[in-house]
């Protein structure tokens, strides 16, 4: 079976985006599950919710829940379905409620600061 960990991440974080800072956090938490790289989740009011543009797409995780995605929206690019949420997570992994992942890319970077 797989596990879980989540623990809040060490230091501050931004995410950028187009060249855009999206948002910076020192209430960033880790999330580190077996098979996975570890992933950063932001406290939803430490990111700028105006680059954000709420996607129809949804997956599923036997061991968090059911995800909704954002794309990134900037003055040069458009960065669809980048980022993700879980609305209402598994009581497992409630403390990831109202905070965002995001996959990173070329357009997008997770950092510590």
């Amino acid at each position: 079976m797989s596990s879980i960990r989540i623990r809040k991440a060490a230091g501050t974080w931004v995410v950028r985006s187009g060249g855009a800072v999206l948002g910076e956090s020192n209430r960033a938490l880790e999330l580190d599950e077996d098979g996975h790289a570890p992933v950063i989740y932001f406290p939803r009011e430490d990111i700028a919710m105006a680059f954000l543009d709420p996607s129809s797409k949804t997956s599923h995780c036997p061991l968090k829940g059911d995800a909704t995605y954002f794309s990134i929206v900037n003055k040069s690019s458009v960065s669809e379905n980048v980022v993700w949420s879980y609305e209402a997570p598994l009581e497992e992994v409630a403390e990831i409620k109202n905070h965002l992942a995001f996959h990173q890319s070329d357009s997008v970077k997770v950092e510590q600061i």
